[in-house]
């Protein structure tokens, strides 16, 4: 973790400025500006990923019977589970994922970055200002708006009103489309690679920056969806009971497949007759129930609303 970073936020990645902006020094290229940086949460307010996993091979054991017969599954199996339970949830549900922003520092003459890899789509790029080329100084202060805001907002009763300041938003929005407010781009989620359709020139933007190895930048805001971390997942008290019988569900089907190599055990009276395929039908049946939980949000997913266009 950073030193410089708060003693409670847990990052995987040296690649956080103090502020908790995608930094992109460690990784800068002079001809693609590849770089990478982390989404941080605080990792202390959540159990670990251990006690977790535990408790759910706790869960898998007992519900299999352990402590009454044997079962063959060993520690690999349990961990096959949750891991393939995870990843079967996070192509199935929307719960998997959020939708949060981020800071990237775009550097001269750079058009391509490469972003941490939790990240899974980019809906937009803002700017701080409207067209042109912008820094992050106090020359990007906006005298009409603040003008409007005085004249008609403040004395709203006599001159102007709501009506007057959405129809001056609706101007400005309007004015970022025309003039590179919103910025256009391409999105590999794949190669988690971003390329701008627009080179910074040299010596623009602010000198706030820290990159004064590379020059000046331009700290652009990401409007972004990224996968949860596992640890995160795990502490879902509507995900963890799914994880759970996902992952039972795939241990049975695997103790079902070696019980069901022999269909019986010679012994006294005939034998014993060994229940794979029994296991293996339950299992299957467990996997087809959860995966219609997940059709009916039972996950705690946000259902899907209108769609206009």
């Amino acid at each position: 973790m950073p030193a410089d970073l708060p003693a409670n936020v847990t990052s995987t990645s040296d690649n956080l400025t103090p502020n908790l902006s995608m930094f992109t020094d460690s990784l800068y290229n002079p001809i693609t500006g590849s770089g990478a940086g982390h989404i941080a949460f605080d990792e202390s307010q959540l159990t670990s990923i251990n006690v977790q996993k535990n408790l759910i091979f706790d869960y898998i054991r007992l519900r299999l019977g352990d402590q009454i017969i044997d079962v063959e599954a060993d520690k690999e199996h349990y961990e096959m589970g949750v891991a393939q339970a995870l990843i079967r949830y996070r192509q199935r549900s929307s719960n998997a994922a959020e939708e949060s922003y981020a800071f990237l520092d775009l550097l001269p003459e750079t058009q391509e970055y490469i972003l941490p890899k939790e990240i899974m789509n980019i809906r937009a790029v803002y700017r701080r200002g409207i067209g042109s080329v912008s820094g992050t100084t106090a020359s990007q202060f906006e005298p009409f708006s603040s003008g409007y805001l005085n004249t008609y907002m403040l004395v709203a009763g006599r001159v102007g009103g709501l009506t007057n300041y959405e129809l001056f938003v609706d101007y400005q929005k309007l004015a970022m489309k025309m003039f590179g407010g919103y910025m256009m781009f391409q999105f590999n989620r794949v190669t988690k690679k971003i390329t701008l359709v627009r080179k910074m020139p040299h010596g623009y933007g602010g000198t706030t920056g820290s990159n004064a190895d590379h020059g000046q930048y331009e700290s652009v805001l990401l409007h972004i969806d990224n996968y949860k971390p596992d640890v995160m997942l795990l502490n879902d008290n509507m995900t963890f009971p799914w994880v759970q019988d996902y992952a039972l569900a795939l241990v049975m089907m695997s103790i079902g497949n070696a019980r069901e190599k022999f269909a019986s055990i010679a012994g006294p009276q005939g034998g014993t007759t060994l229940n794979g395929t029994a296991l293996k039908t339950e299992g299957a049946a467990l996997l087809d129930r959860l995966d219609l939980d997940i059709k009916n949000y039972v996950d705690g997913a946000m259902p899907l609303t209108w769609m206009m266009g």
